[in-house]
């Protein structure tokens, strides 16, 4: 698609996501390039509906001429069967973050494609803004649609043993198992949320991807005297900047990164599907860091988001 050229509409379908930043990521990146691009929140909150009603949501969205959506916290499972196509790493994790449309609208010929751009995501900002991190083994907690782009991109890291914990222990079974299949060597492990102490104990990093820790679920996933100076934590969570995980892992000693990174990341890559245009991962960082009043000398190169 050549600059300038056309108008994007665009949105966020998920539970409590007034605070989400990605309006302000998308729309700032299209205006450098010409685009004019608008994004819009989906709360189903606001609207009172449950995560099963996201395939209507979809629909709907379809019908007013939407190019795309992202999809977050709860829906990110419960929109796979209603898509006609998944992209090889989101059947491979086995949930979507995005959502496009595509095909010739008015001949019946508009397809639902989706990918998940979080794993993506999730690994650039680990390597940029943790560089060095220790990959021995990690404690993933959590094991929902987030937990599961997590999962793909730490064993695609090089990741030698992940260890998944859930509140729901067949939830944690069924993602190691998942992943274990795919990535073979027993490197992928259930692990029980009452056992987290030794888990934890032994690690070389551990990542929160549940919503604990958010406004709307505060609070910590687990007991940050469990972890030890050394370790590095990172968080999925974006907003607030730093959760009360995130501050005292830090006091401890801990190398800590939020869900910026990855946020800006997911965000890039979202970008491209929904435009046909390349997005600068290096300017959108430095918007979301002014966004959340962070120094703006950081750069996708900098020893942490922190």
């Amino acid at each position: 698609m050549a600059e300038g050229t056309h108008s994007v509409l665009a949105g966020l379908i998920g539970a409590g996501i007034q605070g989400s930043l990605s309006p302000a990521l998308h729309e700032h990146e299209a205006e450098h390039h010409g685009l004019r691009l608008v994004y819009r929140l989906i709360d189903i909150d606001e609207l009172g509906l449950g995560p099963d009603r996201t395939p209507d949501l979809l629909a709907e969205a379809l019908r007013m001429g939407y190019s795309g959506l992202n999809i977050t916290h709860p829906c990110k499972q419960a929109v796979l069967d209603h898509l006609d196509e998944l992209s090889p790493e989101a059947d491979a994790i086995g949930a979507v973050n995005t959502v496009v449309f595509d095909g010739v609208r008015g001949a019946g010929g508009m397809r639902a494609i989706g990918h998940n751009t979080d794993w993506a995501g999730f690994a650039r900002g680990l390597t940029h803004g943790l560089p060095g991190a220790g990959l021995g083994e990690v404690v993933l907690v959590g094991a929902g649609g987030a937990g599961a782009a997590v999962a793909y991109a730490l064993l695609n890291l090089g990741v030698e043993r992940l260890t998944v914990a859930d509140v729901d222990p067949r939830r944690a079974e069924l993602l190691a198992r998942k992943m274990d299949g795919r990535f073979g060597g027993s490197r992928v492990h259930a692990g029980l949320t009452s056992d987290l102490a030794a888990l934890i104990s032994r690690a070389d990093g551990v990542v929160n991807a549940t919503p604990i820790g958010m406004a709307a679920h505060p609070g910590v996933p687990f007991s940050p005297r469990l972890l030890r100076s050394g370790q590095w934590v990172a968080d999925l969570i974006y907003a607030p900047a730093e959760t009360r995980l995130l501050h005292e892992a830090a006091k401890l000693g801990c190398r800590t990164i939020n869900g910026g990174g990855m946020l800006v990341h997911q965000a890039a890559e979202a970008f491209g599907h929904f435009t046909g245009l390349r997005a600068d991962a290096e300017r959108m960082l430095a918007h979301y860091l002014s966004r959340t009043a962070r120094p703006r000398a950081l750069t996708l190169s900098s020893p942490g988001y922190r």
